[in-house]
Parts: C-alpha cells; sequence; structure tokens
C-alpha cells in the first residue's frame, strides 16, 4: 500500500477546518503526506455550509481549505467499487451510508489509507485501510 498518499474522511477536513481539538489527533498522520479528499466530501463540506448559512468569511475559509487537498473526481471503476461495497454491507447487515460508500469506494480504488474519526462507519469493508483516534 502507498503511505505517502491518504484520503481524509469528511469528519476529518470539518475538525481542521473548525480547528476542534480533535484535528490534533490526525496531525501526526498529516504531516509530509499527500493528502487527498474525495468528491463526495466536498458536496457534504459545501451543504454543510449552505444548511449552516455560511457568510462570505467562512465560505472562503472553506475554499482556502480545500486548495489543500488533491480532489479524486468520480470515474466508473469507483462506481463499481461503490456498488460492490454498499451489496456486500448490506449482505452482512451492516448497510452504509450514500456518502461513505463513496468514500471508501474513492480509498480503495486509489489504494489509499482512510483517516476517519468514524472506524465504524468502515468497518468489514475488503481491502480497506483505516487508521483512527480517539481521545
Amino acid at each position: 500500500m502507498t503511505t505517502d498518499r491518504i484520503l481524509l474522511d469528511t469528519n476529518i477536513v470539518s475538525y481542521i477546518l473548525k480547528d476542534s481539538p480533535q484535528a490534533n489527533l490526525y496531525v501526526k498522520h498529516l504531516y509530509d503526506k499527500l493528502l487527498t479528499v474525495s468528491f463526495i466530501t466536498l458536496g457534504e463540506l459545501y451543504y454543510g455550509a449552505e444548511k449552516a448559512n455560511w457568510g462570505v468569511r467562512k465560505r472562503n475559509d472553506l475554499d482556502s481549505l480545500l486548495e489543500s487537498f488533491v480532489v479524486i473526481p468520480f470515474d466508473t471503476e469507483i462506481a463499481r467499487r461503490y456498488g460492490s461495497i454498499v451489496a456486500a454491507r448490506r449482505k452482512i447487515g451492516r448497510p452504509i451510508s450514500f456518502a461513505d460508500g463513496w468514500i471508501a469506494a474513492c480509498a480503495i480504488r486509489h489504494d489509499l489509507k482512510l483517516i476517519t474519526h468514524n472506524a465504524d462507519d468502515f468497518e468489514h469493508i475488503a481491502g480497506q485501510s483505516v487508521i483512527s483516534e480517539r481521545m
């Protein structure tokens, strides 16, 4: 597995943006790495900004932070992985959310470790490598 590139789950990007204490748990995993996010994370973050009715300054902060990441775009192989992940999780009685399924598919498709604060959301996914910390 490539260790110089990692995929950040939406919650990690949110912690960084808010400068929350949880962000400090992950700094050691981010140093000297190529940081990536999935296309779905962008949608989730922009949805959060709309839902919270953010002003111009906070939206600009979000845009500035997102410039720090390589965005993994959609492709057909990610869609195939997504279908496989969602079906496999449903078969074992552990459905996965729409967003988490896409994030996991991006990570697996590009052989990336996924950094998330919600490791349970990504359990029982073949080929998935997760890094998570607890306070």
